[in-house]
């Protein structure tokens, strides 16, 4: 991770490593062209991310803005405007990739392709925003399954940095970012640790002895980054303290990691009386334990990936997959991620095809886990998550059921109404080889 104006200068030498390293023989195909003129997508079935489905519809946008959404036939393009057949298919809003590190990480392996850590366990001055790198390799493979929008989470120490939220298209990041620095990222203290053992390759748990140790850092930074907020003119800037400023005027949000439900509670408690306005936790593994808690003070939840076994051996074997259903009928705001798994994102709408086959929700219900809700929570539900007229184009033509491993083919993305190249390196591997071992 770099920081501003202190590493700036180590951007391009790191982004330059990177380059050399994974695009060396990159053919990433170039960002869409702006929208020209308008577009109208007619014939589809809509899922418009709000619950709402349309069947027959048409969808029309100009200078990369919805302006229409509605049945077919119930509006028209105008004079001019390119008309998109697009009968048999499915129009869904794009999908919203939280917690991740993609355009931080590439190659785990090599070093100089991994720009996600810093140093120091206190940096919430450190930004993702500066060091998000579009000429990934990784990210064409997202948008090929749906994903066209990444917040770019820094990981490390005990307050990470400062995420910010990205379209997987765009020549830099100035071009692809939607939301600059929409949250700081830390990590609460557990109740319990767990250790393993090498030898006989058993897992303890105990409790934490260095918990409270870490509780009182956190209030003393708080209390200073609080205070510092409150001067209207500091005698000298604090890179630190400056970027936690957001948090007590509601313009960013606080994420904090926290699995357990007594960690959960604590963490959001400790928030609240530090005179945090917005605060999202992140993790959530025990989060329906505390879910009448959660509901109570409106604190949204971005789970953890949901296809994994269950973290205790006391819970039920499908509980992650039962869990973002159990949150969303409690009345708990929920998204559901890959974490910092990058190279597993692309998948990121089957976890919700899979929490409706278990979680007691509809198709529609556990398509706003990765559309609607998660741009709420970002703060950028008035441009994303659903197709409204007003709201910004960005939207997937797929060939069936994009939650389905067998639907999910996606047939035309837009992103701001420029419509997006779909090559990506696995497709051009596939392509080749298969004309190697397809010959006789």
């Amino acid at each position: 991770m770099i920081k501003h104006n202190i590493k700036r200068r180590m951007t391009g030498l790191l982004l330059g490593i990177a380059a050399c390293v994974t695009t060396g023989n990159a053919q990433n195909p170039a960002p869409a062209v702006k929208q020209t003129k308008m577009i109208l997508v007619t014939g589809a079935t809509i899922h418009v991310g709000n619950g709402q489905v349309i069947e027959n519809g048409s969808i029309a946008f100009d200078n990369g803005i919805i302006t229409a959404v509605g049945t077919t036939g119930s509006f028209s393009g105008g004079n001019g405007a390119e008309v998109i057949d697009a009968k048999g298919k499915h129009i869904y809003p794009g999908i919203i990739s939280l917690n991740t590190t993609v355009g931080l990480q590439e190659i785990a392996s090599v070093r100089a392709t991994l720009d996600y850590n810093e140093v120091g366990q206190i940096n919430p001055h450190v930004r993702a925003l500066v060091a998000y790198n579009t000429d990934s390799e990784v990210i064409p493979t997202l948008r090929g399954n749906g994903i066209l929008l990444s917040q770019a989470v820094p990981q490390g120490g005990v307050i990470s940095g400062s995420s910010s939220v990205f379209y997987s298209d765009g020549w830099n990041w100035e071009d692809a970012v939607l939301v600059k620095d929409d949250g700081i990222w830390l990590s609460w203290p557990p109740f319990l640790t767990s250790s393993f053992n090498y030898e006989d390759f058993t897992v303890s748990v105990k409790r934490n002895d260095k918990r409270a140790e870490a509780i009182n850092v956190f209030r003393s930074t708080f209390a200073d980054a609080r205070a510092y907020a409150e001067t209207q003119s500091p005698g000298s800037v604090n890179l630190r303290l400056a970027a936690m400023k957001p948090l007590f005027d509601g313009s960013a949000n606080l994420y904090i990691r926290a699995e357990y439900g007594k960690d959960i509670i604590e963490a959001v408690n400790f928030a609240k009386e530090n005179g945090v306005k917005k605060i999202v936790i992140v993790g959530g593994d025990e989060s329906y334990k505390v879910a009448a808690f959660l509901k109570e003070n409106q604190i949204p939840v971005v789970l953890n990936p949901t296809h994994r076994l269950p973290g205790r051996v006391d819970e039920q074997v499908y509980l992650p997959y039962e869990l973002p259903g159990m949150l969303h009928k409690a009345g708990v705001k929920v998204a559901i991620t890959y974490a910092d798994e990058w190279w597993r994102t692309r998948n990121l709408a089957f976890l919700a095809g899979t929490s409706s086959g278990f979680g007691n929700v509809t198709p529609e219900e556990a398509l706003q886990f990765v559309t609607k809700n998660a741009a709420e929570i970002i703060g950028a539900d008035k441009l994303v998550g659903t197709l409204e007229k007003g709201k910004q184009a960005s939207f997937l033509v797929t060939a069936g059921d994009m939650l389905d491993m067998r639907g999910n083919v996606i047939q035309m993305a837009f992103i701001k109404g420029g419509k997006v190249n779909l090559d990506d390196k696995q497709k051009r591997l596939y392509e080749k080889y298969k004309v190697k071992y397809g010959k006789k």
